[in-house]
């Protein structure tokens, strides 16, 4: 019984093959027909909390939706800055449109 025999790849001018790593780039967003309606669904229920506690600030309603405030804010919340949702998705539509370019 011979042993098994092996494979031996030689170097040509003795260096190393150059190996080709793939380029990681950012994903592509995709975003489905469900996903856009969802977005849209929340969008406009959020809408109408927003317009119900105008009126109720207002005086024009006895009821809806009660806004939370902290009775002893987090000291640490102090700088807080919400995200502009509406800002965010302008700059993705432009990225995305720029991108394509």
């Amino acid at each position: 019984a011979s042993p098994a025999q092996k494979l031996v790849f030689n170097r040509v001018n003795g260096k190393r093959p150059q190996v080709l790593l793939p380029q990681i780039s950012a994903p592509e967003e995709c975003y489905t027909l469900a996903h856009e309606e969802n977005v849209r669904f929340i969008y406009e229920a959020w809408q109408q909390v927003e317009q119900q506690l105008d009126g109720s600030q207002s005086g024009d309603s006895t009821c809806g939706p009660v806004q939370y405030v902290e009775k002893n804010p987090n000291p640490g919340l102090k700088n807080f800055v919400p995200i502009d949702l509406e800002e965010w998705w302008a700059q993705q539509f432009l990225a995305k449109i720029q991108n394509c370019s």
